[in-house]
């Protein structure tokens, strides 16, 4: 007996309609796959490499992030979303601001470098939704903007402090964003010159082709003098090389002349140390002489020089007084009696 008839007979009859769980399931199934040929997509869904997958489920985000991948949700039920968590650039354009002066100018485009991350995906789409860089960018630059060139003027903001508009904005938005969406980073900030009324901009252009003038001028200037400066200092240095060589050349004959004095000075003092030498010798031998002359002169030596001296003269003497000149004995004595005394005198 089946357990049908066995619950019949105890008294207990099966519910209206039977077990319908079976039904259901098999149902179930069959939509999915259904589903799944008709709508893959609904079904299975890949989120891109650099981006994090978001998911809303009745208009109600859930706390999922999925990371880069294939993931399967619930068709029609749940709802997806890829958001980007690498650098990401947002171009703002087209942003009218009037300066200090009341001149109307645009930027046609301003580039920020953002980045959203990922540990702060959740708390950002909660609070800002998917779109949460037109709040904190694209409309933050608009009201940035229009506050600096509301306090400066077209001057100012075309030409004087054009190059610190970057950094100011990238400190403005990364201030608010710190505050009040911490998950947003700013990476950098990209501004192009604005657009200004064409007199306007004549006006400038004349002035920078002055300014442009001035410079050229000033720079020819700079050239000029550099040059002069170069050739007073290319004849400084060929005077001073002149100089150094004169000098050069000036001690040089100093040097010879000094060597030629000393030369002399050397031949001068060997001439006269030679001289003093003959000198010497020939007073040394002059003296020697008197001294042998003085020992000569002796009485006899006399006589007979004086009878050699006679003997010698071929000249002959005719007279009476011949004999009283030349053979007066009285003359030759008294020529050796004064020898003589001289010689005793001496000694």
């Amino acid at each position: 007996m089946d357990p049908q008839q066995r619950r019949t007979e105890t008294g207990h009859r099966p519910p209206p309609g039977g077990n319908m769980t079976p039904i259901l399931v098999a149902f179930g199934v069959f939509i999915a796959i259904a589903a799944l040929v008709m709508f893959p997509s609904s079904l299975v869904h890949q989120v891109p490499e650099g981006h994090v997958g978001a998911y809303w489920r009745g208009g109600a985000l859930l706390n999922i992030i999925t990371e880069p991948g294939f993931h399967l949700k619930l068709p029609f039920i749940t709802h997806y979303e890829p958001v980007q968590v690498t650098l990401q650039t947002d171009q703002v354009r087209d942003i009218p601001c009037g300066t200090k002066g009341g001149v109307m100018v645009t930027f046609e485009k301003i580039e920020v470098v953002n980045r959203l991350r990922k540990d702060y995906v959740y708390d950002t789409l909660l609070n800002y939704g998917v779109d949460y860089d037109n709040a904190w960018i694209y409309d933050k630059i608009h009201h940035e903007i229009n506050q600096f060139c509301s306090s400066h003027s077209l001057q100012q903001v075309y030409i004087d402090i054009f190059d610190q508009i970057d950094e100011r904005m990238k400190e403005a938005l990364q201030a608010d964003c710190t505050r009040y969406a911490p998950g947003i980073e700013i990476i950098s900030v990209r501004v192009t010159k604005p657009k200004i009324p064409a007199s306007v901009r004549r006006n400038f252009e004349q002035m920078e082709e002055e300014r442009t003038k001035v410079l050229i001028a000033i720079e020819k200037q700079r050239v000029a003098e550099k040059e002069a400066e170069t050739k007073k200092i290319m004849a400084i240095s060929e005077a001073e090389k002149n100089a150094n060589v004169s000098k050069i050349l000036m001690q040089q004959k100093l040097t010879e002349k000094d060597s030629s004095r000393r030369e002399a000075d050397i031949e001068n003092q060997m001439y006269l140390d030679r001289q003093k030498s003959l000198a010497d010798a020939d007073y040394y031998r002059v003296l020697k002489e008197a001294e042998a002359n003085k020992l000569k002169l002796t009485p006899e030596f006399l006589e007979l020089k004086f009878i050699d001296a006679i003997a010698h003269n071929t000249k002959m003497f005719f007279g009476d007084k011949v004999p009283n000149m030349v053979l007066d004995q009285r003359l030759l004595g008294n020529f050796l009696d004064h020898s003589t005394k001289d010689k005793s005198s001496d000694r």
